[in-house]
């Protein structure tokens, strides 16, 4: 007999929905843990927040997926996105960098259409409260939504909120921020401008023999980044604005348009870099930093529209709803990765997606390339804890170190990482173990994503 309440701080609250797996957060590594537990037969109920899936690939601007940098990493549910994307009339390929170029409108659509074939029910603009425990499971979440709070139940959860949210609520331990530091990597606020005459942009790119981008229309690319050792050509034109009064020291530091396909005379731009004193992981200086942001945005937008060629007819047509996050909290998993195992090219019997892309640390002098064909893996037991038997984690608060979460933050990798939990989900269900429990490499080799060479 399904249970209809539950009671909560001395509240009645209704049951909404009892499913076999709940997935919080329908985010890069959400909408791939949701959708791929849904095929596999599990009734599954994806809790997202706002009113798109996709997370940072949509409602955060962040576009394009970064490459990963060695053969063989995509996944399944990767290389069905891309196969979504060329449907959809995306060229996602340049053939150059091995980044999948998109723009956010197609990627939510799709999100939309995939989760509806695979049977999976998705509750929108539902924001997680609290948590109930029995022993080492989590029976129920409790979950506001604009028909007020309510309850959902579920025999296996997988918290794909970024934050680690869910985790923490159950009492699993995280950590937050550089080792060294307390610091966590600076915040962007990604915006979108229109009315660009792109030919005319590109021209006078070359005249400036710029070297970041060598990818032609519809792919391009500008950017520059200072306080390195290769000054690029962009950094005299920003810090020019500097120098007028017209732009600030925050505003130059970091700059980075893309175009966007299927949207002409459009690029996103992957800035402003909050300073890095506005927290991730705190509600008021988050928000802060939400309007420091939007700030940063006028000052940048109005400047380009000045004095960049191309940009002359150019307007602000869009901001990101959310600000994108590179590190927040982090689980402490049965594994925990460490920049160690980057740099050993560490491989596991249990790996569920390979990697080699570099220690990208935003706000710290680290960073580090694999040569190519090197790579590190990482494993299941880096998705599940201890503490919580029927809870797996996926995405970029999995249990790892601060420079190690640095490379594998990228969106395939939390994609792929998204498709094990709904993979090992289902497995668990199926064989009546615990979630925590699963042993990725004692499944069948044809029913993982990804299957490492190691066997032991």
């Amino acid at each position: 007999m399904k249970q209809k309440t539950v009671n909560y701080a001395e509240r009645i609250i209704p049951v909404l929905a009892q499913v076999d797996c709940c997935v919080v957060g329908g985010g890069t590594a959400g909408a791939a843990a949701a959708i791929t537990a849904g095929r596999q037969g599990l009734k599954t109920l994806l809790v997202e927040r706002s009113i798109t899936l996709g997370g940072m690939q949509t409602i955060g601007l962040v576009e394009p997926f970064m490459p990963t940098f060695v053969r063989g990493s995509a996944t399944p549910f990767v290389k069905e996105i891309k196969r979504c994307l060329k449907k959809a009339g995306i060229q996602y390929a340049d053939g150059m960098t091995g980044a999948t170029w998109t723009n956010p409108e197609t990627l939510a659509a799709i999100y939309d259409e995939l989760t509806v074939k695979a049977g999976v029910q998705v509750l929108y603009q539902a924001t997680l409260v609290d948590v109930i425990k029995k022993g080492k499971k989590i029976t129920t979440i409790l979950v506001q939504t604009i028909q007020g709070m309510v309850a959902i139940k579920a025999t296996l959860f997988i918290d794909a909120t970024g934050d680690a949210l869910l985790a923490r609520l159950a009492g699993v331990p995280t950590e937050t921020g550089y080792e060294k530091t307390g610091n966590n990597q600076p915040m962007s606020f990604r915006f979108e401008m229109g009315g660009i005459d792109l030919p005319k942009l590109v021209k006078y790119i070359d005249s400036t023999q710029d070297t970041w981008c060598k990818t032609p229309l519809p792919h391009f690319e500008i950017a520059q980044a200072r306080h390195r050792a290769i000054k690029y050509k962009l950094e005299e034109f920003f810090l020019q604005g500097v120098a007028s009064g017209e732009l600030q020291e925050e505003d130059a530091e970091y700059f980075q348009a893309f175009t966007i396909l299927g949207k002409p005379g459009c690029m996103s731009m992957n800035c402003p870099e909050l300073p890095v004193r506005f927290r991730a992981t705190q509600a008021l200086s988050y928000s802060q930093g939400v309007q420091y942001g939007r700030a940063m945005i006028r000052r940048i937008s109005t400047y380009l529209v000045k004095h960049l060629p191309g940009f002359e007819q150019a307007y602000l047509s869009k901001e990101a709803g959310m600000l994108g996050a590179r590190e927040s909290f982090r689980i402490r998993g049965k594994y925990y990765l460490t920049e160690a195992d980057y740099y050993a090219r560490t491989t596991f019997a249990d790996a569920v997606v390979k990697n080699a892309y570099y220690i990208d640390a935003h706000g710290e002098k680290v960073g580090e390339y694999l040569k190519k064909g090197q790579f590190y893996e990482i494993p299941f037991r880096a998705l599940v804890c201890k503490e919580i038997s029927n809870l797996a984690v996926a995405g970029r608060c999995i249990s790892a170190s601060f420079i190690m979460e640095a490379s594998l933050r990228i969106q395939p990798i939390c994609m792929s990482m998204g498709e094990a939990a709904g993979i090992a989900a289902a497995w668990a269900y199926r064989c009546r173990i615990a979630l925590n429990m699963v042993q990725w490499n004692k499944i069948p080799a044809q029913q993982r994503s990804y299957v490492s060479k190691k066997t032991k």
